[in-house]
């Protein structure tokens, strides 16, 4: 008679998969503990966050319809060194204590479109080929021949407006806010993603390019007064190519620098914002913003975060009561005994 070819196997408990495991048996008074302290911890974040968010002092001022001659004016504007400014004076009701942010807000402006966000060279934004433009469809030549640089719709599109904080000390004293230019880029950003040209003189290292066509003035001429804030290194422009996932949006435009009057903050009174107004959003219906605040170790102004938690909590406290009442109802229960 023939053997089974299986009869070689070993009969051990390895080979035989007798070997001892654990069961986890998840008791309803387990469940209920779990769920039980999953809503304690989401609702006890949600309070935390919405703390945290209240404590936060935040002013806005929408500058769109206070500037309106303005928009106006740069709609029709046919030189881009025509410029026109306005005035908008505000007052602050209580301080904005430690640092401050200065932040710009675009309402109805869509960076996410897929074309815009290709449209860019990053070769180019690294420094290592300038006249590269491939992919920056449709800014990539002038009509002199000449490369864009930068290239690219992103790019093109790039937030101008001039911003100036004035603190009013009295009805005819008034003080320029000091404000930081730089600190505004996020690091992987400005020593990664963007380098200027080899070349230390910025105005010979691009030579033969062009600036894009609603720029007013070249890349390596973007900041008179902070020459290493020039070229592709210039914390704006970073700023302003990091892409923005909603159609409303803010990015941070400049830093309160703490001294004088402004060691501990922004203090309560009359401000005044004087606005180079230059970007223009009335061909899309958009709106601009200005806003002014402080931060907490949870980031900015928000509610979503702390509502989510709460809303999170609320629902696991739902459940766990509902698995209450059905365990209960399920121990009442008792099988139908026959009688012997």
């Amino acid at each position: 008679m023939k053997k089974h070819r299986f009869s070689s196997i070993d009969n051990t408990a390895f080979k035989q998969q007798h070997l001892p495991a654990f069961w986890i048996y998840y008791s309803a008074k387990r469940i209920l503990c779990y769920f039980f302290a999953i809503g304690i911890f989401c609702i006890t974040m949600g309070i935390i966050l919405l703390s945290a968010s209240n404590s936060i002092t935040e002013i806005e001022i929408n500058y769109t319809k206070n500037c309106a001659n303005c928009a106006t004016f740069r709609e029709n504007a046919n030189n881009f060194k025509d410029e026109c400014s306005c005035s908008i004076p505000f007052y602050l009701p209580q301080a904005i204590q430690g640092k401050v942010y200065m932040y710009y807000k675009l309402y109805g402006f869509y960076q996410n479109l897929y074309q815009y966000v290709k449209s860019r060279s990053n070769n180019q934004l690294l420094g290592m080929d300038i006249k590269n433009v491939d992919g920056c469809t449709p800014f990539t030549y002038s009509n002199d021949g000449l490369p864009y640089a930068p290239c690219g719709a992103i790019a093109n599109s790039m937030f101008n407006d001039t911003i100036i904080l004035s603190y009013n000390l009295n009805s005819s004293t008034h003080v320029q806010v000091p404000m930081l230019r730089s600190g505004i880029a996020w690091w992987t950003d400005k020593y990664v993603m963007f380098q200027n040209p080899p070349l230390s003189n910025l105005t010979a290292a691009f030579n033969g390019t062009a600036k894009p066509p609603s720029w007013h003035r070249p890349i390596y001429q973007m900041d008179e007064e902070m020459p290493e804030n020039n070229g592709f290194l210039n914390e704006d422009f970073i700023v302003w190519m990091r892409i923005a996932a909603f159609p409303t949006f803010k990015k941070l435009y400049r830093l309160l620098n703490r001294t004088g009057y402004f060691s501990e903050g922004l203090p309560p009174g009359n401000y005044n914002f004087i606005i180079n107004y230059n970007f223009p959003v009335t061909m899309f219906d958009g709106e601009k913003s200005v806003i002014l605040t402080n931060l907490t170790w949870s980031g900015g102004k928000s509610t979503f975060l702390g509502i989510a938690y709460m809303v999170t909590g609320a629902i696991t406290w739902l459940v766990t009561f509902c698995i209450i009442g059905i365990h209960l109802r399920n121990r009442r229960k008792k099988p139908l005994l026959s009688d012997q």
